[in-house]
C-alpha cells in the first residue's frame, strides 16, 4: 500500500505539464466564471447603449481627372530636341500624384471650402471635414486614387475618388460640391502663376548669359592678343614639325662633316707618304719590326674612327684607343730612328701636313688642290652646325611654354562656345514659353459631381458583435491576470508538485450535502454506506477518502503506528477542523479509540460544530495542577471518540503550549487512546501550531484546492520541513468521487 501510494505520487509529479497547464487553465476560468460574466456582460451593455444611441452615417462622392496638357508638351518638345526643358520652371515636371493627393487635402483648400459653406452651415469648421487629428479619428474626408486594369496588372489611373461622410446627407453633397469649387478655382489659379513663375526664370536668366558670353569673349580676344596667337594648339604642331626637320639637317651635317675628316686624314698621309718615299723608303722597307707596328697603328685609327662614330671624345672607349695609338707612335719613332738616323725621326715626328711645312718635294699637286677643298668644305660644315644647334635650343625654348598656353586657351574657348549655345537656347525657351501660356496648364476636370449621400450604415451590428466578442476575452484576460498576482493552486497534483509530499488524499467538500447525499442512498446500500458512527452523532462528517487518507496515514509509518497527529494548514478557512473529524469517524470506523483536541485557543471551532460547551477545556487543562482528573475536561460524542474543546481563550496561549504540562498531557492521551488528533491553528497565522508540532508524532498538512496559493504553500512547507511532517491533504477537490 505504502508503495503504491509512493508511486502514485512519482506519476504525478512526472506527467506531462502541458496536461496540468490545460487543466489548471480550464479550472481558473471556472472558478473566475463570475469574474468572466461579469465582465462580458458591462462589455456587451456598453456596446448595446453605443449601438441605441449610434447614429446613421451617408457618404457622398465624386471623381476628378488629373491631367495635364502643358507637361505634354514640355515631354514632346524634348523628344524633338528642344532644349527649351532646362530653363523652365522645376514645377514643370510628370505630375506627381502623391503630392496632388495632399493638395486636394490640404488645409489651404478645405478652409476656402468651409468659407463658401457658412452661409448655409454657420457652426461649420475645418474639423467637421478633416477631422481631429489629436483625438485619432477617421477623418470625414477621403481622397484616393483609383487603380486600373486588373489583376497583377492593376495600375495608379488619373482618376481621383472624393468621398465625404456625414450624418446629413444633404450636407455630405454640399461639402463635396464646396470642394469641386475650389479645386477647379485653384486650379486656373495655378496655371497662371506657374507658367509666368517659369517665363519670369527665363527673363531673368537672359541678361545674366550674354554678360558672360560678351566676358567670356573678350578673355579670348586678350589671350590671342597678349601672345600673338590664334590657336597654340596648330602653332605647337608648326614648331614640332620645324624641330624635327633642324634635326634631320643636324644628323646630315654631321654625317657629313665626319667624312669630310675622314678625307683629309686620308689626303695627308697621302702626300706625306710621296714627299719622303724617295728617302726613307729603302731603310724602313728593310725593317720588319717598323713594318709591323705601321700596320696596328693603322687597325688602331680604323677602330678609333668607328667608334666616335658611337661614342664622344670623353667616352672610356676613345680615351683608351687614344692612348693606344699614341703608345704605337712612340714605339714607332725609336723604330724609325734606328732605321733611318736622325731624320728618319724627325719625318716620324712630323704630324703637320706637307703644306705647313714648307715641303713641296715629291708633293702631288692634286693632292694639294683636294687637301684645300676638303678643308674649306669642313669649315662651312662646322658653320652650318653650330647655326642648326642655336635653332634647336631656340625652338626647344619656345615649345617649352605651349603646354601652359594650351591648357590656358582650352579653358577660355569651350567657356565661350557654352555661353553662346546656353544664349541660343534660352531665346529659344522664351519663345516657346510664350506660347504656352495661352495653352493652360494641368486641369482638374470633375468626371462625376456630387451626389447625394448614400446610407453607409450606423455601425450598431459591428458594435453589438464587438460587444459578444470582446467582452469574453476580456473578461478571460482579467481573469488571467487576476491568477498571475494571486497564485492560487487549482489541482491536487499542483499542490504535490510544489510541495514534493506525500499526497496523502484528496477530499471533496464535507459537511451538510455530504450528509444529504448519503442519505438517498437506496435500502441496503445506504445501510453499507452509513458506519454506526454516523447514526449515533449525525453531525460528524464522513467521506470514504478520508478512510484512504487514514489508512495511507498509518501505512507511511507501518508496523508502527502514529499516536499522536496535528491537523494544520497554511491559513484559516481550509477545512482542517472538518478533516480533523473526518479522520476521527475513518478511526472509530476501525474499531480505534480516538481523542480529537482542539488546540486553536485563540479561534476555537470544534464545539460549535459539534454544539458542545466550551466553559471548559484544553486552556483551563493546561492551567491547573497535575493532579486534577483529565477526565472532567473531556466530553465524550460517541463510544469510541472524545473531545476536548479549546475552553476559555487565555491571555498566553505561547505559555501554556509550551508548558511542560502540555507533553505531559499528550503522553498522558497516547497511553490512553489509540489515536489522538490535535485540530492546531493556521501555521501561518501565528507560533502557536509550530509549538504543538514539537510534542507530536506526525503532522498532516490540509490544503483546500481553489484558495491556498503557491508562495503560502512553500512558506508552510519551509517551517514543517525539519519537523515529523507526513504528508498532505487536498481539500474542497471538485472531481473526486463522493459517496
Amino acid at each position: 500500500m505504502a508503495n503504491t501510494s509512493l508511486n502514485q505520487g512519482q506519476m504525478l509529479i512526472n506527467s506531462p505539464q502541458n496536461a496540468v497547464d490545460i487543466k489548471q487553465l480550464t479550472t481558473i476560468l471556472f472558478h473566475r466564471r463570475y469574474l468572466i460574466l461579469g465582465i462580458s456582460c458591462a462589455v456587451m451593455s456598453v456596446a448595446s447603449i453605443l449601438a441605441l444611441i449610434a447614429k446613421p452615417t451617408y457618404q457622398s462622392s465624386m471623381q476628378i481627372l488629373v491631367s495635364s496638357n502643358l507637361y505634354e508638351g514640355v515631354r514632346s518638345s524634348n523628344v524633338q530636341g528642344n532644349p527649351e526643358s532646362e530653363f523652365t520652371d522645376p514645377n514643370f515636371q510628370v505630375v506627381d500624384y502623391t503630392a496632388q493627393l495632399k493638395l486636394m487635402m490640404s488645409t489651404k483648400l478645405i478652409q476656402k471650402a468651409v468659407a463658401l459653406l457658412r452661409p448655409t452651415y454657420p457652426d461649420i469648421t475645418l474639423e467637421d471635414i478633416k477631422g481631429k487629428k489629436e483625438k485619432g479619428e477617421k477623418s470625414p474626408l477621403e481622397v484616393a486614387q483609383i487603380e486600373g486594369g486588373s489583376g497583377i496588372n492593376k495600375i495608379p489611373s488619373q482618376v481621383f475618388e472624393v468621398t465625404f461622410k456625414d450624418k446629413d446627407p444633404v450636407k455630405a453633397q454640399k461639402v463635396l460640391q464646396a470642394l469641386q469649387n475650389v479645386y477647379q478655382d485653384y486650379n486656373i489659379e495655378q496655371q497662371n502663376e506657374r507658367l509666368h513663375k517659369g517665363l519670369s526664370f527665363v527673363n531673368a536668366r537672359l541678361p545674366e548669359i550674354k554678360k558672360e558670353v560678351s566676358q567670356a569673349e573678350k578673355n579670348l580676344e586678350a589671350f590671342r592678343r597678349q601672345h600673338n596667337l590664334l590657336d597654340p594648339e596648330v602653332q605647337s604642331k608648326i614648331l614640332l614639325e620645324s624641330l624635327a626637320d633642324i634635326q634631320k639637317q643636324l644628323e646630315t651635317t654631321r654625317a657629313q662633316l665626319q667624312d669630310n675628316r675622314a678625307r683629309q686624314a686620308n689626303l695627308e698621309r697621302k702626300m706625306a707618304a710621296s714627299s719622303q718615299n724617295a728617302i726613307i723608303s729603302s731603310r724602313l722597307s728593310q725593317s720588319t719590326r717598323y713594318q709591323g707596328l705601321l700596320n696596328e697603328i693603322q687597325k688602331t685609327e680604323l677602330a678609333l674612327a668607328q667608334q666616335r662614330l658611337r661614342y664622344t671624345e670623353n667616352s672610356p672607349v676613345i680615351q683608351n684607343l687614344t692612348q693606344q695609338r699614341q703608345s704605337l707612335l712612340a714605339l714607332l719613332r725609336q723604330e724609325a730612328g734606328r732605321s733611318v738616323g736622325e731624320k728618319g725621326r724627325n719625318v716620324a715626328n712630323t704630324r703637320q701636313p706637307l703644306l705647313t711645312q714648307g715641303q713641296m718635294v715629291g708633293v702631288d699637286l692634286k693632292l694639294v688642290e683636294e687637301v684645300i677643298q676638303v678643308q674649306t668644305t669642313s669649315l662651312g660644315l662646322i658653320a652650318n652646325e653650330k647655326s642648326l644647334v642655336e635653332s634647336e635650343q631656340r625652338l626647344r625654348s619656345e615649345l617649352s611654354k605651349y603646354p601652359a598656353l594650351i591648357a590656358q586657351y582650352n579653358r577660355l574657348l569651350p567657356e565661350v562656345e557654352t555661353n553662346r549655345k546656353t544664349l541660343e537656347q534660352l531665346l529659344q525657351a522664351q519663345q516657346s514659353l510664350g506660347l504656352k501660356i495661352a495653352q493652360g496648364g494641368f486641369d482638374w476636370q470633375v468626371l462625376e459631381a456630387p451626389d447625394k449621400g448614400m446610407y453607409m450604415g450606423s455601425g450598431r451590428v459591428f458594435l453589438l458583435g464587438g460587444g459578444i466578442i470582446i467582452g469574453p476575452i476580456l473578461g478571460i484576460v482579467a481573469a488571467l491576470v487576476w491568477e498571475m498576482f494571486h497564485d492560487v493552486i487549482y489541482s491536487a497534483r499542483e499542490l504535490q508538485r510544489l510541495t514534493n509530499l506525500r499526497l496523502l488524499g484528496t477530499v471533496p467538500r464535507l459537511g451538510g450535502r455530504a450528509r444529504k447525499r448519503l442519505a438517498k442512498l437506496p435500502g441496503n446500500k445506504q445501510d453499507r454506506a452509513i458506519p454506526l458512527v454516523l447514526e449515533s452523532n449525525p453531525k460528524l462528517p464522513y467521506h470514504e477518502n478520508l478512510d484512504m487518507v487514514y489508512q495511507n496515514i498509518q501505512i507511511a509509518r507501518y508496523p508502527q503506528l502514529f499516536q499522536s497527529l496535528m491537523l494544520t494548514s497554511t491559513l484559516a478557512g481550509e477545512g482542517k477542523t472538518t478533516l480533523s473529524l473526518g479522520l476521527a469517524v475513518s478511526a472509530a470506523h476501525m474499531h480505534r479509540r480516538v481523542l480529537l483536541i482542539d488546540a486553536n485557543l485563540h479561534h476555537p471551532s470544534l464545539h460549535n460544530i459539534l454544539e458542545l460547551p466550551n466553559d471548559w477545556g484544553l486552556s483551563l487543562l493546561l492551567e491547573e495542577e497535575a493532579n486534577t482528573p483529565v477526565a472532567d475536561y473531556i466530553q465524550p460524542i460517541h463510544p469510541d471518540i472524545d473531545v476536548l474543546t479549546a475552553g476559555p481563550t487565555p491571555e498566553d496561549t505561547v505559555k501554556l503550549l509550551s508548558s511542560d504540562r502540555m507533553k505531559e498531557l499528550i503522553e498522558l492521551f497516547e497511553q490512553t487512546y489509540d489515536l489522538v488528533l490535535i485540530d492546531a491553528p493556521a501555521i501561518l497565522d501565528n507560533v502557536d501550531a509550530r509549538i504543538v508540532a514539537s510534542v507530536c508524532s506526525g503532522i498532516v498538512l490540509v490544503g483546500r484546492i481553489g484558495q491556498i496559493t503557491q508562495s503560502e504553500l512553500i512558506q508552510a512547507r519551509e517551517i514543517l520541513s525539519r519537523l515529523n511532517l507526513i504528508g498532505i491533504i487536498a481539500n474542497d477537490v471538485k472531481d473526486s468521487p463522493r459517496v
